[in-house]
């Protein structure tokens, strides 16, 4: 099994996220790249993933999520925006 970088204390509480650009180039900048990560979150949100709040700027974001499995999730969040 691989190791997580992400540390989550309780999955029963909401947790602040940040997820940033490589180099913070701002690709965050056209809709197009946007709605990409609202498509991820949006699907997400349909397999379990409670999003509280989250702001996103021209080269990262943050998220005030919970979920059960959030070191996976925010994985496969970031695997599925990654391409």
């Amino acid at each position: 099994m691989g190791r997580s970088r992400y540390k989550i204390v309780d999955p029963e509480l909401p947790h602040f996220v940040t997820c940033t650009v490589l180099h913070w180039i701002p690709v965050f900048t056209r809709p197009a790249t946007v709605d990409i990560i609202f498509d991820s979150l949006r699907y997400l949100t349909e397999e379990g993933l409670k999003i509280y709040a989250y702001v996103i700027l021209e080269n990262h974001l943050h998220l005030v999520v919970q979920s059960h499995q959030l070191d996976t999730d925010m994985a496969r969040f970031k695997s599925y925006t990654a391409r």
